[in-house]
């Protein structure tokens, strides 16, 4: 049987995943633009990185928000 899509475009996405996919598409600098946070700022890992944003829920929904945005925009 068939199952509709999910409508959360987040669905399936782990954090981990999002992270990285963003730091090879725009890189920390960039990041640290759009979400000035010091785990982007200074000596970034996605280690440190991880640890800040499930902490951090307004950080995790601005970057969750970036992902979405950027895949929204690269669909044909």
């Amino acid at each position: 049987m068939n199952q509709p899509p999910h409508r959360d475009p987040l669905h399936g996405i782990t954090l981990e995943r999002l992270l990285t996919e963003l730091v090879e598409e725009f890189g920390w600098r960039d990041l640290a633009h759009q979400v000035p946070v010091r785990c982007f700022m200074f000596d970034p890992t996605i280690k440190s990185s991880l640890t800040f944003l499930r902490k951090t829920p307004w950080a995790r929904a601005k970057v969750e928000e970036i992902y979405v945005r950027w895949k929204r925009s690269s669909r044909p």
